[in-house]
């Protein structure tokens, strides 16, 4: 298949706070080895005072663009996948156009939860299809920590905040690029993973609805089982569609939630570790900033070198599942 964008520039931006699983036996009912066994992570980054997700998304994106050598001037459009925008309205791509001076670019925020960074290539490659020369910010950017009830050891254990970011383009050759996407839902499970509050069924000011539910909440075995099917699921679409089969990957970058569905990913494609990267033992789940933070950490311990056949495959809340293909 025709390649459409190419990543020209990546970049990530990380709160300073290091909260640790030690840390977080002062607050819960759990023990770092507890969260280790169950999740493989052993730290998580927190937002402070003065940190937003309009500001790691900002940091992210000057990062990306400096990588990329483009001005923000050049700029046509900007994505930003998150659930955890800093308000309901305006949306946080607005702000980060606003903050970046990229004056001529359209911007809009996308919800796919965990999925939302791969939902954002989607469509900057459908556009990039239509004219290449168009330059495309798409950025992955959560403030989860003030979404979760520190007071729920199943849940506040797993998430971290972050961004991460990438400059797209099209691809020169027609044979680097994004080979194909893969985006599907199922809103049937929505029931399984949920963050009822502050919608506008359930206003932040009304009593409908009990302190828990204006927090994440979700059932924990469900979702695993959902996780691992759709993820293997979505994966194998990708390479067959392209005619290809895992042995012919160099790097899987999955959605960092969990190391058991990471493992069992890896194990169902019958691929050795060092060809799955993790970086989940640093910074926990960061739902849509997962994927380009770990896109940028491999690029910069030169793991995607050019030529390398990348696979991206997600997971997240809605249910959604989605996978990109990539000759980088």
């Amino acid at each position: 298949m025709k390649a459409g964008a190419i990543i020209i520039g990546l970049g990530a931006a990380l709160p300073s706070r290091r909260v640790t699983n030690r840390d977080l036996e002062k607050i819960v009912d759990t023990s770092d080895e507890w969260i280790v066994q169950r999740t493989g992570i052993r730290e998580r980054r927190l937002v402070g005072p003065g940190e937003s997700n309009s500001k790691l998304a900002v940091r992210a994106a000057q990062k990306a663009l400096a990588e990329a050598r483009v001005s923000p001037k050049e700029l046509d459009l900007i994505i930003v996948g998150t659930l955890t925008p800093d308000y309901l309205m305006p949306s946080v791509a607005v702000l980060v156009q606003k903050e970046l001076g990229a004056e001529k670019a359209g911007a809009f925020d996308l919800s796919a939860t965990c999925s939302g960074f791969i939902y954002g290539l989607a469509v900057a490659d459908q556009f990039l299809r239509v004219d290449p020369k168009r330059k495309i910010l798409v950025i992955g950017s959560e403030v989860l920590s003030n979404k979760v009830n520190w007071e729920d050891r199943t849940t506040c254990v797993l998430f971290g905040d972050g961004a991460g970011a990438a400059v797209l383009t099209g691809s020169p050759d027609g044979h680097r690029g994004v080979l194909s996407t893969h985006l599907h839902a199922d809103g049937s499970l929505w029931h399984l993973l949920t963050l009822k509050g502050c919608g506008s069924l359930y206003p932040p000011c009304g009593n409908e609805l009990p302190r828990e539910e204006y927090f994440i909440r979700m059932q924990g075995r469900e979702v695993f089982k959902n996780a691992v099917r759709a993820m293997e699921t979505v994966a194998l679409e990708a390479l067959e569609t392209n005619g290809l089969s895992p042995q012919d990957l160099d790097l899987v970058v999955p959605h960092q939630a969990n190391i058991r569905i990471i493992e069992y990913l890896r194990e169902r494609l019958g691929l050795p570790k060092e060809k799955v990267f993790v970086n989940l033992d640093k910074y926990g789940n960061t739902s849509a900033a997962s994927i380009p933070i770990a896109l940028t950490e491999a690029a910069a311990e030169g793991r995607l070198k050019p030529g390398n056949l990348v696979l991206m495959v997600a997971f997240g809340g809605g249910f959604t599942w989605a996978s990109a293909l990539v000759r980088w």
